[in-house]
């Protein structure tokens, strides 16, 4: 999964759960460190102490002698007393000449193999040369870490008269318990910030996102087409508050520009209504006005044929007429937005009562039911069919042989679908974009308002309308709406 495609709600979750999991593994390792530190110190320390104690212990046994107090004497010197030192102390003492020769253990039973015969020559080199005349080797045996110091010890004049080594063992026993219980304490009081971290994320990304979330809603809310509304937060961070208020000016500039792009867009449309209304109005007019000054020039009220005349004069005024009255309705008929009516019809008998208009033998209707419910305008479902219909019977040619158009309803789950197929002449690929354009048409006469307008009234009922087509074959135009 990869870390971009998580939600921010999600990333900021895991984001302080990974903070509290790297701060829980860097103080424990933090505490293990200070623990391994204060036990190296502490042995240090202890170590320094008991020499320092047993070096104060044989300076006093040196005054104290009645032997001569020379290197060779020493064994004699700490015959006992070497182990009284060790019984006090709780620390082997090892004596060794100036040349790292054994002189007095003591451990009386000791092996051969528990104590070096002879200091190693670095050793010795590393007690000469160094300032205090002291050197601590270091080395582990059997998992155990032992510390061996090594120095001087003098005479009543400050002569070096033999060299002392004190074993010891780093017994981290106790430590080590006291570093368990700590870390059990720590992982139990880890699991308890673990809990609330994880509760403090949920409630904590919940809050980050959720005016995130507002704002995401309304966004992909936002239509030009519609009123869009602004967000109002409250107890919002000021980044947030900054985010909102430009989302609101979007808003409001949003809305003027659609208030602007409206009207200029209606201001636009009736422009070209009006040309194409014109241009309709001028086409009855020419012949119109042709005729009426044929007949000033050759009126003659002596013709006999002069009724036939003023007859067939009259004929064409009035067919003229009659296409303007067309010219009219349809555009009076666009222009009318189709009010949403919630009543419940059945629309298998309004469909077929569109259909009784048409005094046509081809056309034929069918219905897999006998009742379809929908909430649909009666007078709106009736000039949807009958606009479609017209459309049929126009497209096939009046030489068609077996002319058919056929008009089934039926439904779709919870949709309602109508469907005209003809056999009439089809729709062109170049056509196909444009065919519920208004004022486009095929036809010779006409205004191209039928398709754009059966197109209006059934996305007013939040339904659609499709059409496939081939030349020469035929079309079939679907309109599907919900029942309710």
């Amino acid at each position: 999964m990869k870390l971009n495609k998580l939600s921010l709600r999600v990333r900021i979750f895991f984001a302080m759960i990974l903070l509290v999991l790297i701060a829980s593994v860097l103080i424990a390792g933090v505490t293990i460190y200070q623990y391994n530190e204060e036990a190296r110190d502490y042995h240090k320390e202890r170590l320094e102490r008991k020499e320092a104690a047993i070096i104060s212990d044989i300076n006093y046994v040196i005054r104290e002698t009645t032997w001569p107090v020379e290197t060779e004497k020493v064994p004699l010197i700490f015959k006992d007393e070497i182990y009284r030192i060790d019984a006090i102390h709780g620390l082997r003492v090892i004596l060794y000449d100036l040349d790292g020769t054994l002189l007095k253990s003591s451990k009386a039973s000791i092996t051969k193999d528990s104590v070096v015969s002879c200091i190693d020559v670095d050793i010795l080199n590393a007690i000469s040369n160094g300032a205090e005349h002291r050197f601590v080797v270091k080395n582990q045996k059997n998992g155990e870490t032992f510390q061996s110091s090594y120095r001087y010890i003098y005479d009543v004049r400050s002569k070096p008269l033999a060299i002392l080594n004190l074993p010891y063992l780093e017994n981290d026993d106790f430590l080590n318990k006291e570093l368990n219980e700590f870390l059990e304490r720590l992982a139990y009081a880890y699991v308890f910030m673990m809990l609330i971290a994880i509760l403090l994320a949920l409630l904590l990304s919940k809050y980050i996102t959720r005016t995130l979330k507002t704002i995401s809603d309304k966004i992909n809310e936002t239509r030009l087409e519609k009123r869009n509304k602004r967000i109002d937060v409250s107890s919002s961070s000021e980044e947030i508050s900054t985010l909102v208020n430009s989302y609101n000016s979007m808003i409001d500039e949003l809305e003027e520009s659609a208030v602007q792009l409206a009207t200029s867009e209606r201001e636009q449309a009736w422009r070209e209504m009006a040309k194409q209304v014109a241009h309709e109005i001028k086409n009855p007019l020419t012949p119109m006005r042709l005729s009426v000054q044929s007949f000033q020039r050759k009126f003659d009220p002596q013709d006999e044929n002069i009724h036939q005349k003023v007859d067939e004069y009259s004929q064409t005024l009035i067919q003229q007429i009659d296409t303007l009255s067309s010219i009219a309705s349809a555009f009076s008929n666009f222009a009318k937005m189709p009010a949403q009516k919630n009543e419940t019809l059945n629309v298998v008998n309004i469909v077929k009562l569109g259909l009784d208009i048409f005094s046509e033998d081809y056309i034929v209707f069918s219905s897999e039911e006998d009742e379809i419910l929908a909430n649909f305008d009666r007078t709106q479902l009736i000039r949807v069919v009958t606009n479609l219909v017209k459309n049929s019977i126009q497209a096939i040619p009046d030489e068609q042989e077996n002319p058919r158009i056929e008009v089934r309803v039926f439904s779709d789950n919870e949709m309602v679908k109508i469907t005209v197929e003809d056999n009439g002449v089809g729709i062109s690929e170049d056509n196909e974009i444009k065919i519920f354009e208004p004022k486009f048409t095929t036809k010779s006469s006409g205004m191209g308002l039928g398709l754009a307008m059966v197109k209006n009234i059934v996305e007013t009922y939040k339904g659609n309308i499709t059409f496939t087509s081939q030349l020469g074959i035929g079309t079939t135009f679907t309109v599907t709406f919900p029942k309710k």
